[in-house]
């Protein structure tokens, strides 16, 4: 693998973040192994909620190396996402807040707290049915896209077209990943988008590539990095996380990503 980032001028960013998790959980197996792997992670886990019958998105993954496909298998029974008590104060001190489309309603009052606080929003966005999705997409001011939902959103034939429609004027930046073809992005008061291209890797697995991305470009975003500089460090550590087998455990830490 060659290096997949090189650091250009003032793109340096120190080592170390903190986080929080706050959804809703139940008292299962499952949501005790969801906050035991967040708790080793070094994730704060004090302001996630608890609410019986509620359990965590269970995923199982089958993956062919030879043919390079996969298969997600996954059961939403209980899903609860972003509860609608999340603290004021948890919210309006963070750097940065990450949401998704699970737990709509509370993803919104976060986002709009966050929004109110001056804190960017960053999304992660894979499913529009919840009748209040509109407003959350319309909270997100670092909205990161596949280039397959983009699609649907949008009715683009081609991710620069995605990034043109889902760009707005209070929006920092939209960016529509794909895949192996790197992403598109156009930020705010741009005049056209600009291409990163994928780092050349030899890929091994590719789960949780766009889960990687979105978590890096929101590291970097935290650490004040410029917007290309946040890019280029997302799609360098999402290329990473391909040469390894595995999900989460996979996933490249700082000193790795620093090294490479």
């Amino acid at each position: 693998m060659r290096r997949a980032y090189r650091y250009g001028p003032g793109d340096r960013c120190p080592p170390g973040a903190r986080c929080a998790y706050a959804g809703v959980l139940g008292d299962d197996v499952l949501s005790a192994f969801v906050l035991s792997r967040l708790q080793q992670a070094g994730v704060a886990t004090s302001c996630a909620q608890k609410r019986p019958g509620a359990r965590p998105v269970h995923s199982s993954i089958v993956v062919d190396r030879r043919h390079g496909t996969r298969n997600i298998f996954y059961d939403l029974k209980g899903v609860v996402g972003a509860g609608r008590h999340t603290p004021v104060s948890l919210i309006t001190s963070a750097r940065v807040l990450f949401v998704d489309s699970i737990g709509v309603p509370g993803m919104v009052r976060a986002a709009r707290l966050a929004r109110r606080a001056g804190i960017p929003v960053v999304a992660d966005f894979d499913g529009d049915q919840h009748r209040q999705f509109p407003q959350l997409l319309s909270l997100a001011d670092h909205l990161i896209l596949s280039q397959g939902f983009a699609a649907k959103l949008t009715g683009a034939r081609s991710p620069q077209q995605a990034v043109r429609k889902l760009a707005r004027s209070d929006r920092q930046v939209a960016v529509v990943t794909c895949g192996d073809k790197g992403c598109w992005y156009l930020a705010r008061g741009w005049s056209s988008p600009k291409h990163q291209p994928a780092f050349k890797v030899k890929a091994v697995d590719t789960t949780g590539c766009g889960d990687v991305f979105h978590g890096a470009y929101a590291f970097a975003l935290a650490k004040g990095m410029a917007l290309e500089a946040r890019i280029r460090f997302a799609a360098a550590t999402a290329a990473l996380k391909a040469t390894r087998a595995g999900g989460q455990a996979e996933s490249p830490r700082w000193r790795r990503c620093e090294s490479s």
